[in-house]
């Protein structure tokens, strides 16, 4: 998994129901602009506020529908549903599963190891690993990362902190291991990029994703161009994530043509004044 992905939204119906037609035809429309890989049933996608079911269904939905490979986001809090998600994920044709750091429980360095190998162990795919300490508030730490990278069924990691510090340790640190590092947080892509990361599964993706492609392809010849592309979607990557959320992100995507359907309750549609501010910020996209 090398490139840009987005961690995909799931459109969902004003009334709240997944629209699997919209979502066929959503992974079209981000292939069209330029995604390298796609991202089912992450924290983007609502993946918590899905039925088991639901999440499955998802997944065999954009497999069916996409040209690109396919990582399937997994985890639980639990072993055993994360387990079964990872082998349903197998068997519609994943290429791999992300599975998230177990949270609700406060679990130590040691645990989270022992757990990723162990699924690890059990899966007939690829597993990457996935820290996102805004959602679950667990951090796994990059000397947990580099144990783990030596494992031959773990191929990677989706690193959501934001601290490019932090990355850089996990780059330095996993760099003689077969481990992909993956940033998470688009408003430090090109940064990231810099420092060795192999990719971006970006929110910011969704709703740009001809410019994050561009960001990627540039960093290693036009780092500038990389860096100056990058800031100019800063504030728009702030607005769709923190700032505004999974409904913000899904409202600017509607506004540049994208089937990105409704957020599901108990998510709230963004007020007038958020849509203002949205509108102005995808009008600024820049062209590439």
């Amino acid at each position: 998994m090398n490139g840009v992905a987005a961690p995909l939204v799931t459109p969902c119906t004003e009334d709240g129901d997944v629209d699997e037609r919209a979502l066929s035809d959503l992974v079209g429309w981000l292939e069209a602009g330029g995604i390298d890989f796609l991202v089912p049933c992450g924290s983007t996608s609502e993946a918590e506020l899905l039925t088991a079911d639901e999440r499955a269904r998802v997944i065999e939905t954009v497999v069916d529908a996409a040209s690109v490979p396919i990582l399937a986001g997994t985890g639980s809090p639990g072993y055993r549903e994360t387990r079964a998600a990872t082998d349903a994920a197998a068997e519609a044709g994943a290429d791999a599963g992300l599975v998230v750091t177990p949270f609700y429980y406060p679990h130590d360095q040691s645990a989270l190891a022992d757990y990723y190998r162990d699924v690890a162990d059990a899966a007939s795919i690829p597993i990457y690993l996935y820290s996102v300490p805004v959602f679950t508030n667990v951090r796994l730490e990059p000397d947990t990362a580099a144990e783990l990278a030596g494992h031959p069924n773990v191929a990677g990691m989706k690193d959501s902190a934001g601290d490019v510090g932090s990355f850089v340790r996990l780059v330095q640190q996993t760099a003689d291991a077969d481990f992909d590092p993956m940033v998470g947080s688009g408003g430090v892509f090109s940064q990231a990029l810099a420092a060795g990361a192999t990719g971006g599964i970006l929110a910011l993706a969704n709703v740009a994703p001809e410019v994050t492609a561009e960001i990627y392809e540039t960093a290693s010849n036009g780092p500038e161009t990389a860096r100056r592309l990058n800031a100019a979607v800063t504030e728009l990557n702030r607005a769709v994530t923190s700032e505004f959320g999974i409904p913000g992100l899904k409202y600017a995507m509607r506004q540049r043509g994208a089937p990105a359907g409704y957020a599901r309750s108990p998510h709230q549609s963004p007020d007038a004044a958020a849509r203002a501010r949205l509108d102005a910020l995808v009008e600024d996209i820049p062209e590439v």
